[in-house]
């Protein structure tokens, strides 16, 4: 199935499980949905079953958004205490459409329970909703089976008992809500990420459990030996403690100065702690030149994306950010970047951090999403079934694999999801036939039904407007800062309008400038002349004493500058 297919049948409402290879285009897909949805004013509830998955889409996880935690069974206390939460009530009553990405990382009971609470708290206010799936929300599950599956912890130490647990259901596709969800099969089939033919060819293989002799040929062609020095290709690891061992040593055997950049974080601790949780920059990231690294989201211009390799040359005398040559010899300063959390609207939680990590080493399970040019891989410790098979989907061809060693499970995917594979892509091409029947004016109605019943408007809305929309009828106190602004009041000017502190409208200006209702053309207004003269001093004393609190760089000036002034630079130098 094509992707502007599947974008069809999204916008229809129907659920669906949305599927295919790596690099087919599934986040892009959801996205593209996504955003769609936010014109026409409808929020969706974007979550993951995995706090990294959770982070890079800018969502919660599954456990979080639905409140049931570490949970793996819900009992009715439990749901009653779930539908006392007023936030969690709030969150799935107004959501419409919920989105579950790398749902092959989710167990059964799982979606199960949060079924249970969509159910109930939706029921409350519509009484029908409770016997719907999901409360009768739109759900899109989203990933691809043949990736890591769910781990399973806590077994039965008896080995009866223990078989009796493996042979329970082990997959989403088999629990209640799924099956009673019947959601529509997308599997996309386009291929955005591999360029070789023979690599996909081989990577298809072992989608079917078909990775033969010849493919072996192949990979024995890549082998390469612990000796052989390979420089600025990360390595690929089952184990944390490989990867933190690798890149400690290496980090260690640099010359020169070390530069830390400590992660700021705003927002409710357990939101930010889930962001910090998932975010592959670390919260404190030292580097020093020559240090190989690997960007760690995408950049809005295209600068870069999630796993871009480079080197660290240099350190900007001014700013102190890093200068990166990546390995196609673009010369990129790396300036802070935002990971957020977004909930109807509004940014709930926010970190900042330079969007790098250290990249001689990585985890299999870290990589997933990323598209590398080279890897160097060990997979004679692979422990999983589908583990070889990420590690090896992450690069675009078979001349950027450098396999160490490999095991017997290496090339292997669970047999159950081989078989279930030929299920879904009958699905899929069934569900592509009898849309493709659909007269185009037919879909559109389909389309507008179902904006329409989520309480949307079908006039498209601006991302500007979005943020800007009156509450209740009445114009909220970061609105009316905003009319001040927008009007070319600086932030003094405002305060005397207003009849507020300075300190609270440059709280509000932080606030707008998060929700990109300010642009970055219009920060120079924040600085006074003795401000942009110092700026520089400033900034280069944040990087080196950390940004997440004032007091440490007020003492270093001897408060030379006021909190305001240092609250002003810390906000250019996050956002310009």
């Amino acid at each position: 199935m094509k992707q502007s297919e599947a974008l069809s049948i999204l916008r229809t409402g129907a659920n669906v499980f949305l599927t295919g290879e790596p690099g087919s285009g599934k986040t892009h897909v959801i996205n593209e949905y996504a955003a769609y949805l936010r014109e026409h004013e409808v929020e969706p509830a974007v979550t993951a079953s995995t706090g990294i998955a959770a982070t890079h889409i800018g969502g919660f996880t599954i456990h979080s958004w639905s409140g049931i935690g570490i949970k793996r069974k819900l009992e009715k206390h439990d749901l009653a205490g779930i539908a006392a939460n007023r936030r969690i009530v709030k969150r799935v009553a107004n959501a419409s459409v919920l989105i579950i990405d790398e749902i092959s990382m989710l167990q059964p009971e799982t979606l199960n329970m949060v079924d249970a609470v969509c159910r109930k708290i939706k029921g409350s206010s519509v009484r029908e909703s409770s016997l719907l799936p999901f409360g009768g929300m739109q759900v899109i599950l989203v990933g691809d089976f043949f990736q890591l599956p769910p781990i399973i912890n806590n077994y039965p130490s008896n080995d009866e008992q223990l078989s009796l647990a493996k042979n329970n259901a082990r997959f989403c596709y088999d629990s209640a809500a799924w099956q009673k969800a019947e959601p529509v099969v997308c599997y996309l089939s386009e291929q955005y990420r591999q360029d070789d033919v023979a690599f996909l060819s081989m990577l298809s293989a072992i989608r079917r459990n078909g990775f033969s002799e010849e493919h072996l040929c192949h990979i024995q062609t890549r082998k390469i030996n612990h000796s052989d020095n390979l420089s600025g290709i990360p390595k690929l690891f089952s184990h944390n403690v490989d990867v933190d061992r690798v890149n400690g040593e290496m980090l260690a055997n640099l010359s020169g100065k070390q530069w830390m950049f400590s992660m700021i974080s705003q927002g409710a601790e357990a939101l930010t702690a889930s962001l910090k949780k998932g975010c592959l920059s670390p919260e404190k990231l030292c580097l020093k030149i020559g240090a190989e690294v690997m960007f760690t989201k995408n950049s809005p211009s295209g600068r870069f994306v999630n796993g871009t390799l480079g080197v660290v040359e240099d350190f900007d005398q001014t700013s102190g950010y890093p200068v990166v040559r990546t390995k196609n010899g673009k010369r990129i300063e790396v300036e802070p970047m935002d990971w957020n959390i977004e909930e109807n609207f509004k940014i709930r939680a926010t970190i900042t951090q330079l969007p790098l990590r250290l990249a001689w080493a990585i985890t299999v399970h870290k990589s997933q999403g990323m598209t590398l040019d080279e890897a160097v891989m060990d997979l004679s410790g692979v422990f999983e079934y589908g583990q070889g098979y990420v590690a090896l989907s992450r690069v675009r061809k078979l001349s950027g694999l450098h396999v160490l060693g490999w095991n017997e499970r290496a090339f292997l995917v669970h047999p159950e999801i081989a078989a279930k594979d030929k299920d879904f892509r009958f699905a899929s091409a069934q569900a592509a036939a009898l849309f493709s029947k659909m007269a185009e004016k037919e879909l559109k109605i389909k389309h507008d039904k179902f904006i329409t019943a989520c309480g949307g408007t079908l006039k498209i809305i601006s991302d500007r407007q979005k943020g800007l929309l009156r509450r209740n009828g009445k114009i909220n106190t970061y609105e009316q800062t905003l009319a001040f602004w927008r009007n070319g009041k600086n932030t003094m000017e405002i305060s005397n309008e207003r009849g507020l502190k300075e300190s609270t409208i440059l709280n509000h200006i932080e606030k707008l400038i998060q929700r990109g209702a300010i642009d970055s053309k219009d920060f120079p207004r924040l600085l006074t002349p003795a401000l942009k003269r110092e700026k520089g001093k400033i900034q280069a004393a944040f990087r080196e004493l950390g940004r997440e609190r004032l007091g440490p760089i007020y003492e270093k000036f001897g408060g030379k500058y006021s909190y305001d002034d240092l609250r002003i630079a810390r906000m250019t130098l996050a956002q310009e």
